[in-house]
């Protein structure tokens, strides 16, 4: 159901501005001309590069938590996976992303949009949690959504 899984390549450095005046999603406040420093979007993004993948979303069982078809999900395998977690779950030999839940005293695979079923997860499923989602990267543009 997922593309396929890229590992995140360490790569040269390269910051881009970082101002320290937040920007108001509400009513607009002048904006204040002044660079803070620079951000390293490796810094931001990734934790550790060895347990750190890319996956690119398809499908829109998870609209509902901002995961949109064509975004990138940013991957640490080194994160124990807690309930409510956003995962890359390899459910019988099938990639999924999904929210991760407990119900009922077992584990359960849970879209994020109501189209979609509830996966449970029993005795005779083979589950593998293969990393915790821990940032969705997508374009605004309908162009770089690839729509």
């Amino acid at each position: 159901m997922y593309s396929l899984l890229m590992p995140v390549a360490p790569r040269k450095s390269r910051c881009v501005p970082l101002f320290s005046q937040s920007v108001r999603a509400g009513f607009p406040s002048p904006a204040a001309d002044y660079v803070e420093g620079g951000l390293d979007f490796n810094e931001l993004l990734i934790n550790d590069t060895a347990t750190t993948f890319v996956v690119r979303a398809e499908g829109e069982s998870m609209l509902g938590a901002g995961i949109f078809p064509g975004d990138f999900l940013v991957v640490d395998r080194s994160l124990v996976a807690r309930t409510e977690d956003i995962v890359i779950a390899a459910l019988d030999g099938e990639f999924t992303v999904k929210r991760l839940k407990r119900e009922g005293g077992r584990f359960v695979l849970a879209p994020e949009n109501p189209a979609y079923p509830v996966v449970a997860v029993d005795e005779a499923s083979e589950l593998s949690i293969w990393g915790v989602v821990t940032y969705v990267l997508h374009g605004l543009r309908a162009a770089e959504r690839g729509r």
